[in-house]
């Protein structure tokens, strides 16, 4: 592996240490060409040289969002720059979020095996969206949830016979769509009879118990299609009308 130029940002001074520490040690090929504590004093150091790796730390003079905003400016003035985020935001998912959107090449939490030298070297050779194993944990962990999620909503279209038009009136009834409203959907050949008319055959399939005899609204039937999966809580989006 060729020389590579770093700048850290770091505003915690035991920490910026360990990090030196990690890098002087085990990466043996980079070279700290400056450091930074806050945003000005970075924009100053990047002015001197431009890096080949920026190191960044999110949390900031208490604010967690600064690191986002640095990764954001690095990348749309210096798209050649790699930024790996090295942070102590373990619990913050929607930060990892924001600065992968930002154009982070990758998350490295503070915990766990911390930063390693392969994960450096990767995001060196381009690797895109480099982590380590405290996070990819919490991927693969979602990833797992999230097929499993699909299989039962596939399971449930088929043991119900749902058919796109169930699946559509009931999303729109779940968005809080009248009837009426639901009919002058695009694509959506039918009237108010029609509907009310799939709404009492999607009570019979989905209660087949009748309920324990009690009668079953539009938002008791929703909320039924939400537990078996069938219209999916986090994709509830209005088709065009």
């Amino acid at each position: 592996m060729d020389k590579f130029k770093v700048i850290i940002v770091e505003d915690v001074p035991l920490e910026l240490k360990g990090t030196l520490g990690i890098i002087q040690n085990e990466i043996p090929e980079a070279e700290v060409i400056g450091t930074a504590d806050s945003e000005s004093a970075y924009w100053k150091v990047l002015k001197q040289q431009l890096p080949d790796l920026v190191l960044l730390d999110l949390g900031l003079g208490g604010s967690t969002t600064v690191g986002v905003e640095i990764c954001r400016a690095t990348k749309e003035r210096y798209p050649k720059i790699r930024v790996l985020i090295f942070t102590g935001e373990i619990l913050n998912e929607k930060l990892w979020v924001d600065v992968l959107d930002a154009g982070a090449d990758g998350i490295i939490l503070k915990t766990g095996e911390l930063l390693t030298r392969n994960d450096v070297i990767a995001v060196m050779d381009g690797k895109q969206l480099v982590f380590n194993e405290p996070i990819l944990e919490k991927i693969v962990e979602r990833f797992k949830r999230s097929v499993s999620g699909q299989l039962l909503r596939q399971e449930a279209l088929v043991n119900y016979e749902i058919d796109e038009y169930d699946e559509r009136f009931l999303r729109h009834l779940a968005l809080g769509y009248t009837k009426e409203q639901i009919t002058n959907l695009r694509g959506m050949p039918f009237g108010v009879k029609s509907l009310e008319k799939r709404q009492n055959e999607l009570v019979q399939r989905l209660f087949p118990d009748g309920n324990g005899g009690v009668g079953v609204n539009a938002t008791r039937l929703v909320v039924r299609a939400l537990s078996l999966r069938i219209i999916d809580l986090d994709n509830l989006e209005a088709d065009e009308s």
